[in-house]
């Protein structure tokens, strides 16, 4: 690795942490520029999990004011989370990549929808307000379980599938089911770095430069996100939803 790929690995961290932080989708910063670097597909797939998870957890610490009243509720959902991020990791070391690959554009584009046109969607199936307890909390565990598998095969734009769909089943604030996200993003994280450093080719000088820049950027992000207003939050993560997706689209069928 040469002065020029390690500089675009920093530059590449610290963007990834923000975005994380603020929207989801910064593994299609760090994702590319580690291919860039001269890796194998699969290999940077597992070296940008493993090194974006410290910016999930410096992306915690940034929003954990948001957290406040949310323990409960993360003691329900946090076990789901790790349950589906394994069964992700397995699909990704065991399974062929290319039928995912299909899926996963038209699953980023529904969920930067889903956020966008969030009030309409809740005049249809039901304001969380109106649920029943038991289906609130069922469905709240099937987001969670589902987005966690995703997560774990290649997590790209996880936190804005997340987002959107906790938006649906939860009655909170935007700011706070954001920093949720970023709770359920570093649970998921914490598998794939076990995982990934026990089973699959992990490039650990790739790590070593691009871990501590997710760490500065996803705190950064974490505090911008806390002060944005929450139209202008949706805003930004619906617009890095989509165009996240129609990356994923492009490189999936070109």
């Amino acid at each position: 690795m040469d002065l020029s790929h390690i500089l675009l690995l920093i530059v590449a961290g610290l963007a990834a942490g923000g975005v994380n932080a603020i929207a989801g989708g910064g593994s299609l910063i760090t994702f590319p520029s580690l291919i860039a670097t001269g890796l194998p597909s699969v290999a940077a797939n597992v070296t940008n999990s493993v090194s974006v998870f410290p910016g999930y957890v410096s992306s915690v610490a940034g929003s954990r004011a948001d957290l406040a009243g949310q323990r409960r509720r993360l003691r329900a959902i946090v076990p789901s989370s790790l349950l589906g991020a394994v069964g992700g990791c397995a699909l990704l070391l065991l399974t062929p990549a290319r039928a995912f690959e299909v899926v996963v554009p038209f699953l980023v584009l529904a969920a930067a929808a889903t956020l966008a046109f969030q009030d309409r969607l809740r005049s249809l199936v039901g304001h969380p307000r109106s649920m029943s307890p038991r289906r609130a909390a069922i469905t709240l565990q099937l987001v969670v379980f589902v987005g966690a598998i995703y997560g774990g095969y290649f997590g790209a734009a996880l936190g804005v599938m997340y987002v959107a769909a906790l938006a649906l089943v939860l009655d909170e604030p935007l700011n706070r089911i954001n920093a949720l996200k970023n709770v359920l993003s570093a649970s998921v994280g914490l598998v794939t770095v076990i995982v990934f450093t026990i089973f699959a080719p992990v490039d650990w000088a790739a790590v070593l430069v691009l871990a501590p820049a997710t760490i500065i950027g996803g705190y950064a992000g974490a505090r911008l996100a806390r002060r944005l207003p929450a139209r202008v939050l949706r805003y930004l993560i619906v617009t890095f939803g989509t165009v996240i997706g129609l990356i994923l689209l492009y490189r999936a069928f070109y």
